[in-house]
């Protein structure tokens, strides 16, 4: 079967997120009031697999998110 599958993985809360300061840093500049930006990873991406929910578990903990410092969440769906 074929699967479509979105990824996010984001930074573990009380960890730095450099690039989240600088953009939210400009944000400000320019006026506007923005507090504590993220910037999470997103992925995206068509599966082959009979046990896609395995394979996606697996692709976030092997290469996706480190565990260390990252949390994750997916979503799968069968391509019509």
């Amino acid at each position: 079967m074929r699967w479509e599958v979105r990824v996010t993985v984001r930074l573990k809360e009380g960890l730095n997120d450099p690039e989240g300061r600088v953009i939210e840093s400009a944000l400000r500049n320019l006026g506007y009031a923005v507090e504590n930006l993220k910037v999470p990873k997103y992925f995206e991406f068509e599966l082959e697999s009979d046990n896609p929910e395995r394979e996606v578990e697996e692709m976030c903990r092997r290469l996706l998110a480190n565990p260390v410092i990252h949390t994750y969440e997916y979503r799968i769906e069968k391509v019509s």
